[in-house]
C-alpha cells in the first residue's frame, strides 16, 4: 500500500527541529519535536505554545490530529490542551502544540524533545438538514454518565 504523501516545509533554523516520524513499525502517530531556540520551563498549572519548526501540506480529504504522548502524561502530568487538536488540510502556518503541566513539578522542555504525536485521518464532510423531528432511541436525551460508570 502506497503511503499518503505529506509535504513538509521547515521554518527557521532551530537546532531542535526534527521532522515528524513514526517511532515503531506499528505506530499510529508520528512524534512531534520541540523546535526551540532555548529551553522552556513549564510550571505546574501553566501552559505554553511550543513550536515544531515546520508547516505542511495535507491532501484534501484529510486532517492531522495532535495528541498527547502517554509517557509524558503518566510520568510528569504533561499533556496537550485542545486534544485532539485538529490541523485542517488548508492550514499552512507553523505547527505548534499547546502543552499544559498538570503535574506537581516544574517541567523543562528542551530543543528536540518529543512533545506530542500527530495522526493523519481521513475526513468525511457532512451535509446538514434542518428538520422538525429526529428519530427516537432507547437512550433518548441521557448523557454525561447516563449509560453507567
Amino acid at each position: 500500500m502506497k503511503p499518503l504523501l505529506i509535504k513538509l516545509k521547515r521554518i527557521g533554523r532551530s537546532p531542535g527541529f526534527q521532522a515528524p516520524a513514526y517511532m515503531s513499525h506499528g505506530a499510529s502517530g508520528m512524534d512531534l519535536h520541540a523546535a526551540l531556540e532555548a529551553p522552556v520551563s513549564l510550571a505546574p498549572g501553566a501552559r505554553e505554545l511550543i513550536p515544531c519548526g515546520f508547516s505542511m501540506e495535507i491532501p484534501e480529504g484529510y486532517e492531522a490530529q495532535v495528541r498527547p504522548r502517554s509517557g509524558l502524561a503518566i510520568k510528569y502530568g504533561v499533556t496537550c490542551l485542545n486534544s485532539p487538536g485538529t490541523i485542517d488540510h488548508d492550514y499552512r502556518g507553523e505547527i505548534k502544540v499547546i502543552l499544559a503541566n498538570f503535574g506537581q513539578e516544574l517541567f523543562a522542555i528542551q530543543a528536540g524533545d518529543r512533545i506530542a504525536q500527530m495522526v493523519i485521518q481521513k475526513v468525511e464532510r457532512a451535509a446538514i438538514e434542518l428538520v422538525d423531528e429526529i428519530e427516537a432511541t432507547a437512550r433518548g436525551e441521557g448523557g454525561f454518565g447516563s449509560t453507567g460508570h
